[in-house]
């Protein structure tokens, strides 16, 4: 065996080379009791990103419409306001956000139920930030919900 079967290709990457070699992580969600498919399971990541981009293009028209007066980068910082606002009083009252509710997610705390105030702040603040959200664990989980100790499930 050559050093790039060990390693894996900058394709496939470690995980795959080390799937080949017999190791099993088993399936998204296992090791935090969650089913592997169905309601309860860990949220896709195509689902994840429509989300995201439903909700971002709410807060963007919210943003034109009440507060940039035709201003593109006033348009952006509202529009980000806006996206944290609805974050944090939708997902700490609701569970989910719109653009969540339209692909049948929702956020929920690591051992089930509903996020404190404090863990959804903080999950909200890094999802602001962007990069936690790109950053992501062997359960599909970006580094804000795992930070907040959360879990986004499908419903």
């Amino acid at each position: 065996m050559d050093n790039r079967q060990a390693i894996g290709s900058w394709l496939s990457g470690p995980r795959a080379a080390a799937e080949d070699a017999g190791v099993d992580f088993g399936y998204r969600g296992e090791q935090l009791g969650l089913p592997e498919e169905g309601p309860g399971s860990i949220a896709r990541p195509g689902r994840r990103i429509g989300a995201i981009a439903v909700d971002w293009g709410l807060c963007m028209v919210i943003a034109y419409g009440l507060f940039a007066r035709g201003d593109q980068q006033a348009m952006g910082n509202w529009a980000l306001g806006i996206f944290f606002v609805m974050s944090l009083l939708t997902v700490g009252t609701v569970g989910c956000t719109p653009g969540k509710a339209l692909f049948r997610l929702r956020v929920v705390a690591e051992g089930g139920g509903r996020l404190g105030f404090g863990r959804v702040l903080a999950r909200s603040l890094l999802l602001c930030v962007a990069i936690p959200a790109l950053i992501w664990d062997r359960d599909g989980r970006g580094l804000h919900d795992r930070l907040a100790r959360a879990v986004q499930v499908r419903i």
